[in-house]
């Protein structure tokens, strides 16, 4: 392999280890974030709190027929609003929102 050939490789390796979805978003763990952090206010996969409001946070089924991931990631790196200040980790909102695609 030449020299150019081995930088174009390292630069794409680069690209690749620094892209948002290099480490695998895990649905199923995003669910279970859901669960535990999420249920209490939204309606989780049909699923939801006793006291739903009519007007109340959007049900993730909404949330994922109307925003696209990074509209996802921008809300949940700075939640707003009522949302609790849950302080989630790169990867945890990495697999909520894996969890929420899987709605659409």
């Amino acid at each position: 392999m030449s020299a150019t050939h081995r930088s174009v490789a390292a630069l794409a390796l680069l690209l690749a280890l620094l892209s948002p979805t290099a480490a695998r978003a895990d649905a199923a763990g995003g669910a279970l974030l859901a669960q535990r952090w999420c249920a209490a206010c939204h309606v989780i996969d049909g699923a939801g709190p006793a006291t739903a409001v009519p007007q109340g946070p959007p049900s993730f089924r909404t949330a994922a027929s109307h925003l696209n991931s990074d509209e996802l990631r921008a809300f949940l790196t700075h939640p707003h609003g009522a949302m609790p200040d849950l302080a989630l980790t790169r990867a945890e909102i990495g697999d909520l929102i894996a969890y929420i695609e899987t709605l659409k």
